[in-house]
């Protein structure tokens, strides 16, 4: 085997870089079976034009509800007296039918967020309006610094004051006892003695 030179093992080393560079491969920039998704985007005009048209739907439907349904006067010269009107022979429409259905489920569910239980006559609970106390379990009792309002590892013995850290401390110490109790007072753990 022959020694190589200097120029002939440039160029084998730059054929084995061309061969390997993948920037020198043509790519198209799409996949030749890429097509365009069928859901589009909305802007958020089209969005709120959306929202507005279906709470305009909601009234309609609210306004067009059983309680404003006209009745029709029943008297006994349609009927005799002895049974109720056929009517002209038309077939039900099931859209309006529909509709009339969609209306009493809605007017259930807005008595029913409204808080009108009919069970026991007061208001639903739901996330928002149910009312308890808070917690006192010590892992729910949070502590922190009445300087601060940062979280509070430590209570000054003397003052009784919570503080984050020594910097904290020193200044606690410092402070004259008319400012550490108006601390306690803001946190309601001043002690008053009548």
């Amino acid at each position: 085997m022959a020694p190589l030179t200097a120029a002939s093992d440039e160029k084998t080393h730059q054929a084995l870089l061309d061969k390997l560079d993948i920037y020198a491969i043509s790519k198209s920039f799409r996949n030749p079976h890429w097509k365009p998704p069928q859901r589009r985007n909305k802007n958020v005009k089209q969005i709120l034009a959306e929202v507005s048209r279906k709470e305009a739907s909601v009234m309609a439907t609210q306004n067009n509800s059983g309680a404003s349904t006209p009745v029709l006067p029943h008297s006994e010269a349609l009927t005799g007296g002895a049974s109720t009107p056929v009517g002209n022979h038309q077939p039900p429409n099931i859209a309006q039918a529909a509709r009339n259905l969609s209306t009493l489920v809605l007017e259930k569910n807005t008595r029913a967020a409204m808080g009108a239980s009919p069970a026991n006559g007061g208001p639903a609970a739901t996330y928002t309006n149910i009312e308890s106390a808070p917690s006192f379990h010590p892992n729910s009792q949070r502590r922190y610094c009445d300087i601060t309002g940062l979280p509070a590892p430590y209570t000054d013995p003397k003052t009784r004051l919570r503080y984050h850290n020594k910097e904290i401390f020193g200044v606690i110490r410092t402070m004259p006892q008319n400012t550490t109790e108006s601390y306690l007072a803001a946190r309601g753990a001043h002690t008053v003695l009548k």
